[in-house]
């Protein structure tokens, strides 16, 4: 459907219901005369939809953004699966369309256009944690560590720097369920077998140069972080891709990354299958995974440390 279509089709005798799919922010900023709005990224759509448009034998115009999103088809998609309605069209051309054809939009044209960020950001450790999972042939376990501090540094909204210190004394324990067993393996981990906990009570990860990735989406890694991570007070070298994102309002900014390393590196031999033979059930994998999610609020800020 091109948009003169979509425009006859308005203004025939029996025109279809119309339906925007966007955000609110967006229905109101923008959208084709007549239109009604039901947000196809929501869970409720279907039932904003039946609210809408009562009546299962209207024909439905569902459009989006257009350029190659896919939020019409997807709506058309999730309304034709519910059988409810027979006459669902989707306009994938969409407000790029509608507008390049020169036909008239409605709204207040102010599109959302979030703060550029600029300047120090603060760890708050209520909100950032660290995932870890370590793993054997055979089976894993999995936790938590919390974060005690760290620094996220934007100049005009592109990364400089970032840092964050991880506090030892805090690694949990998600996966088991006896308290007993846990507490063993917990116990375990603070000892010189693994990360040595009563000597080196913090790891620390600094970055020695923060890389822009070009090609990427939202969602999807768009810095490459290379720097310098310590544990057991042995550092090396370390790079992994990264989100860096920042609130509308750019109070806020949330880096979140994973990567693994090897623990025989920072001098945690235990059960390692490439320094000990014969070690049967007590084999555990050298790689540990990390994910790391770090919140932090501007300097000066309610929440920030």
């Amino acid at each position: 459907m091109t948009a003169p279509e979509l425009q006859a089709l308005l203004a025939s005798p029996q025109p279809p219901r119309l339906i925007h799919v966007l955000p609110a922010e967006i229905f109101a900023a923008t959208r084709i005369p007549g239109s009604q709005n039901a947000c196809v990224y929501e869970m409720s759509f279907l039932d904003q939809v039946r609210t809408a448009v009562p009546d299962p034998s209207a024909t439905i115009v569902v459009y989006g953004a257009g350029e190659g999103s896919l939020d019409a088809a997807t709506a058309a998609v999730k309304l034709r699966a519910t059988g409810l309605y027979a006459h669902v069209q989707p306009f994938e051309g969409g407000l790029a369309a509608w507008q390049a054809a020169g036909l008239p939009l409605e709204g207040t044209g102010l599109l959302p256009q979030p703060t550029v960020p600029d300047g120090p950001f603060r760890l708050d450790p209520a909100q950032s944690l660290i995932r870890w999972t370590g793993r054997n042939l055979f089976n894993f376990h999995c936790g938590t560590v919390a974060l005690a501090s760290g620094e996220i540094v934007l100049r005009q909204g592109e990364l400089l720097s970032a840092r964050f210190t991880i506090d030892m004394n805090r690694i949990a324990n998600d996966d088991l369920a006896d308290p007993a067993y846990k507490a063993l393996l917990i116990a375990h981990l603070r000892t010189a077998d693994f990360f040595d906990v009563e000597h080196h009570p913090t790891a620390q990860f600094v970055t020695t140069a923060a890389e822009k990735i070009d090609v990427c989406t939202p969602g999807t890694p768009n810095y490459l972080l290379r720097g310098t991570f310590t544990l057991r007070g042995i550092s090396h070298p370390l790079a992994f891709p990264a989100v860096i994102a920042a609130s509308d309002d750019g109070q806020s900014v949330t880096g979140q990354g994973q990567f693994e390393f090897d623990r025989t590196a920072y001098g945690s031999q235990y059960g390692s299958g490439k320094l000990f033979r014969f070690l049967g059930q007590h084999l555990v994998n050298d790689h540990i995974q990390l994910h790391v999610k770090i919140h932090a609020e501007r300097q000066g800020q309610s929440g920030s440390i």
